[in-house]
């Protein structure tokens, strides 16, 4: 038995339907609270680190200052630099500068990061699969794919303070579609963890509603369509759960007018392991809950599982399509 958990940056519980989205909704779905950063929204880079910790942002210690990760070194001396050059208002365009063209990234925390300070995640003592998770990163010197799109967007998803939601794209069609990629591989990168049987916990992340959402705030009709195709990729994944597994879809604030909004969201195969979750601070108590109480035996695996079954030839032909493989 296997518990899936989905992350899905800015899925809103105020733009999905029962009806039209079987599988963004589950068995069952609720709103939950989530938590403001000092930028005035909340926030990506602090909220996932919360989800996998149980702890707020000043809490676990990854947090940011006007918007901006200024902790990363090469940040933090333009954070010196704009103190004392430049207008207050200044200081995020620069730093939004650096974290696209730099190798700086607000997004690429380490996970040793967590015990070198005494800070425990929902991963420790399991055998689990962490799948792109902000502020996680498992494994520095792999490249990862949806990182890997999403750095090079270029004109496609530019910062542009004069645009409600922050950012600008040339070509949003483009840019809508470049995102739908990146949730694809994330996706199928959890749909061959689960089929491995090699975990107790597979937990993956995809950004790609996020981005849409902030560009394409005036353009309903793609939000629409990315909420309808997520809801497929999503069947897709469930249809590949057994008997005994879950699925968990948590989201860390939801998006509207290209805006950041104080309510997230989860939705579940069993509306037990959701019972309890008030805010992004109780996600990680819930799986751990269901975890300890529900009969997540590892089965190991004696085949290779990218090959072994139609489901699996699916997914691995997806991948190659995708560029992954």
């Amino acid at each position: 038995m296997t518990l899936v958990v989905l992350g899905i940056d800015a899925l809103d519980p105020d733009l999905v339907d029962v009806s039209t989205h079987p599988s963004l909704t589950l068995s069952s779905h609720r709103a939950i609270e989530t938590i403001v950063s000092s930028s005035g929204e909340p926030s990506t880079h602090e909220l996932w680190p919360t989800i996998i910790t149980g702890l707020r942002p000043e809490e676990h210690g990854i947090v940011l200052d006007d918007g901006v990760a200024w902790e990363n070194p090469l940040l933090s001396v333009g954070s010196r630099i704009a103190n004392v050059v430049l207008p207050e208002t200044v200081r995020t365009r620069l730093g939004a500068w650096l974290l696209t063209n730099t190798d700086a990234d607000a997004f690429r925390k380490p996970a040793s990061y967590y015990a070198a300070n005494g800070i425990s995640t929902v991963f420790d003592g399991r055998k689990a699969a962490a799948i792109g998770i902000p502020n996680y990163v498992v494994d520095e010197e792999i490249p990862d794919r949806e990182h890997q799109l999403r750095k090079h967007m270029g004109s496609l998803f530019e910062r542009d303070a004069s645009e409600p939601g922050g950012h600008s794209s040339s070509d949003p069609v483009e840019f809508y579609e470049r995102c739908l990629e990146m949730s694809m591989i994330r996706i199928a990168r959890v749909r061959r963890a689960l089929r491995g049987r090699r975990n107790e916990l597979v937990f993956g992340y995809t950004s790609g509603l996020d981005l849409i959402g902030h560009v394409s705030y005036d353009r309903p009709e793609l939000r629409q369509r990315a909420y309808a195709e997520l809801d497929e990729f999503v069947g897709e994944l469930v249809d590949d759960l057994g008997d005994d597994d879950e699925l968990l879809l948590v989201s860390d604030h939801g998006l509207q007018d290209g805006l950041h909004t104080e309510e997230a969201m989860v939705a579940a195969t069993s509306e037990e392991l959701i019972d309890d979750i008030e805010s992004v601070l109780d996600v990680r108590a819930a799986i751990e809950r269901e975890l300890e109480t529900g009969a997540h035996d590892v089965v190991e695996s004696t085949a290779d599982t990218t090959t072994d079954g139609e489901q699996s030839d699916r997914v691995r032909e997806q991948l190659e399509d995708l560029g992954y493989m």
